[in-house]
């Protein structure tokens, strides 16, 4: 009952708040009201908007950090005729008695057909915590007496020799194998995958990590930058892992298999060097336009090698 007025009253503040943005509402909630020191607080945002909407995902970290951050949960989804909702829910703690308010969150989106960004306000959240009542009279005392095990020497004797048995056939079986393995030759493959194909699937790996989405933006410079210059150590015989941006590009431009990404190579390097070094905050637009130059620069160098190629190795 108490959850369901808290939901009811957050909801009507929403709505004060919000009369223009009419499509767009954002509502945080938590399972209840009161807590006691330790306990697992489920915090809940639903952002419910249009169809036509496009809603950046929130950073929430920041608004929880008074509290002791335990998991993320999985995303809801819901659509309702043009309404679609996502509603992300975390798992927090709080070590201390208190009354807490979690801040409100500000929800980034725009309409569909305009540039202009607008911004949706959540409510805030109150929760209590409390202290457990202590007895400070009681004695302390286990919950239940502590069970003895009476020992059975049959059993334990049956249980060694069973061991002993398993560990002797264990070992028989590994002296065969190999004995028999050292009698034969042996056959190994190598497979060589081309450059073009590890470093695309290496992006591809990145970006379903979503790093900088997840605030971890510049790892996310770091590893794409890496990727690449892994590439073209791979693809062009340089040691692009060990020069600087300037270095790399004087090496690039002595390749003429690169000539036509020097110019998308370097905006790429130095933005990466912009987050690393000088603790610039790229928009996220920059951060997708990094992963599409990325791509773009392995897809217009790619050799002629075959995609895989393998060889055989015969030894005694």
């Amino acid at each position: 009952m108490v959850k369901w007025v808290i939901k009811s009253i957050s909801l009507l503040f929403l709505l004060s708040i919000n009369l223009s943005a009419q499509s767009v509402s954002a509502l945080a909630s938590v399972d209840s009201s009161d807590y006691s020191v330790g306990d697992y607080i489920t915090y809940s945002l639903e952002i419910r908007a249009d169809k036509d909407i496009v809603v950046t995902t929130p950073f929430l970290r920041d608004s929880l950090k008074k509290f002791e951050f335990i998991k993320e949960l999985e995303t809801l989804l819901k659509e309702e005729g043009d309404i679609k909702s996502k509603t992300y829910r975390y798992i927090i703690s709080y070590y201390d008695s208190a009354s807490v308010t979690i801040s409100p969150i500000s929800i980034r989106y725009k309409i569909k057909g305009d540039d202009q960004e607008k911004v949706v306000i959540s409510n805030p959240v109150t929760v209590n915590i409390h202290t457990l009542a202590v007895e400070q009279q009681s004695d302390i005392k286990d919950v239940k007496d502590p069970l003895t095990i009476p020992l059975d020497w049959k059993f334990i004797l049956l249980i060694a020799c069973i061991l002993i048995i398993a560990l002797a056939l264990a070992y028989y079986l590994y002296r065969r194998y190999k004995k028999k393995k050292a009698e034969q030759p042996v056959k190994k493959k190598i497979i060589r995958i081309p450059a073009h194909v590890r470093a695309i699937n290496a992006l591809n790996k990145l970006e379903s990590e979503k790093l900088w989405q997840k605030g971890l933006v510049k790892e996310y410079h770091s590893k794409i930058t890496g990727i690449v210059r892994g590439y073209f150590e791979e693809r062009f015989n340089l040691h692009a892992l060990e020069l600087t941006t300037s270095e790399q590009m004087q090496q690039l431009k002595k390749v003429s298999a690169a000539e036509s990404v020097l110019n998308i190579t370097n905006e790429f390097l130095n933005n990466a060097d912009l987050v690393k070094f000088a603790k610039f905050e790229p928009l996220p637009s920059v951060n997708e336009t990094m992963m599409k130059q990325a791509k773009e620069i392995v897809t217009q160098t790619i050799s002629n090698e075959p995609v895989q190629v393998e060889e055989e190795v015969q030894s005694v």
